[in-house]
């Protein structure tokens, strides 16, 4: 495998997609980290835009404070990813920012770059904004020529804080047991002495 292509959309969910991809067999020679910035935000409007509309909309945000927010994002998560990447002694890295609609996107710097493999989180679109929306992992994987692989979740033993809340909460339980335990003795021997 010579090229990878990893499509990240936040630092969180990029997580279990970092951790799909240290799962590999073998490690590719090139990986290419994509982030693609979504230009009207959380709006549905963007799957319906077509280029020329894009163009505009893309004019219009040009030195705006929101494509301002939206390229420190991009830098933040790429920045991350590839940190998280060269701690596992990786090299080969390149990162590319986009914007527009992501699946469209993610799929012409795949065409463009000939990757050999993407990979890409699941989004976290639910009810009628997935209806109608649709899935970028989805489209991606109906649409791509190269092999697509969707990391679903965070992997538990990913995730410190998972640890920590469950060793916390077994802590307390046990103190509270123990308390309650020395609690009906004390009450025992008090309500026996009475009689």
């Amino acid at each position: 495998m010579k090229k990878v292509l990893v499509a990240v959309d936040d630092v969180k969910g990029s997580k279990s997609v970092l951790a799909m991809f240290n799962h590999l067999v073998r490690l590719p020679e090139e990986i290419i980290l994509l982030h693609v910035e979504r230009l009207e935000g959380s709006s549905l409007m963007i799957d319906m835009l077509g280029e020329a509309e894009l163009s505009t909309l893309r004019e219009e945000l040009k030195d705006s404070e929101h494509k301002k927010k939206l390229d420190m994002k991009a830098g933040q998560v790429l920045e991350f990813c590839k940190a998280k990447l060269e701690e596992n002694g990786l090299t080969g890295i390149r990162t590319m920012v986009t914007d527009g609609i992501p699946a469209e996107e993610i799929l012409k710097v795949s065409m463009k770059e000939n990757v050999d493999l993407i990979i890409l989180g699941y989004g976290r679109k639910k009810g009628l904004n997935r209806f109608i929306a649709g899935s970028v992992a989805r489209d991606v994987e109906n649409n791509a020529k190269a092999p697509v692989l969707v990391s679903r979740r965070p992997a538990i033993w990913e995730e410190a804080s998972i640890w920590m809340d469950a060793y916390y909460a077994v802590s307390f339980s046990t103190v509270v047991i123990v308390v309650m335990f020395f609690l009906g003795i004390i009450w025992e021997k008090v309500f026996l002495s009475i009689k």
